[in-house]
């Protein structure tokens, strides 16, 4: 049985990931922002363990106990407010590059010990904007242009001690986050149009479960 910790399990990429994960028998630690939110992932993901830090208060992250060996961090949680660099304010910019940016390194941090005792795989669940940044997208952009950063110094920072890292690159994904996104553009919302949550999922997992003898950098999909 694997141990993977995993963060934006209470929606969308992350919530699906923690579901399949625990119904093929592997244990799962998830963290949720506050005592509240995680007795409602409690009930949603029967058998999780779940943990209360803040990712928009990194910090709180440091206090975590986690378990002695983690075969896997996934870091899917993320939060997006578009506008233009004259319209983003000081707090747009601070709480997109704290959750989405500063929150993942610091936890990978905090998780290292138990992931080399594992030799295990960091996930970075990235955005085609961490590849391409467009307008209005700036601040949510220097935010994952940034992660891809921390991954790449990561992996060969963690290369001599087994530790795997991977960054996934999912185009448009159909998540309550895409469809904030299209309310923000004024767009009407087409679920079915979109990379659908599972496939992401099938992607993770197919880089979670990776032979040792091969690593998967960067993996991007797109919407057909």
């Amino acid at each position: 049985m694997a141990t993977h910790l995993v963060t934006g399990a209470g929606s969308g990429i992350g919530e699906l990931l923690a579901r399949d994960l625990l119904a093929r028998g592997d244990e799962v630690w998830a963290v949720a922002r506050s005592t509240e939110r995680a007795e409602e992932m409690r009930a949603a993901l029967p058998g999780a363990q779940v943990l209360v830090a803040d990712l928009a208060d990194p910090t709180s992250v440091e206090a975590l106990e986690l378990p002695p060996r983690l075969d896997s961090v996934v870091h899917a949680a993320g939060v997006v407010a578009l506008g233009t660099v004259e319209e983003l304010s000081a707090a747009d910019w601070r709480s997109q590059l704290q959750v989405n940016l500063v929150a993942p390194a610091v936890l990978t941090r905090v998780a290292l010990p138990a992931l080399r005792a594992a030799r295990g795989t960091v996930v970075l669940v990235n955005s085609g904007a961490g590849l391409h940044a467009h307008p209005q997208w700036s601040a949510y952009a220097a935010s994952k242009h940034g992660l891809r950063a921390l991954a790449d110094a990561l992996r060969a920072e963690e290369a001599p001690h087994g530790v795997r890292v991977s960054s996934v690159y999912p185009g448009r994904t159909a998540t309550p986050m895409q469809e904030q996104v299209h309310a923000h553009e004024g767009k009407e919302y087409d679920a079915s149009q979109w990379v659908q949550p599972a496939t992401v999922v099938a992607a993770i997992l197919h880089v979670l479960d990776l032979p040792g003898d091969a690593t998967v950098p960067d993996l991007t999909l797109k919407p057909r």
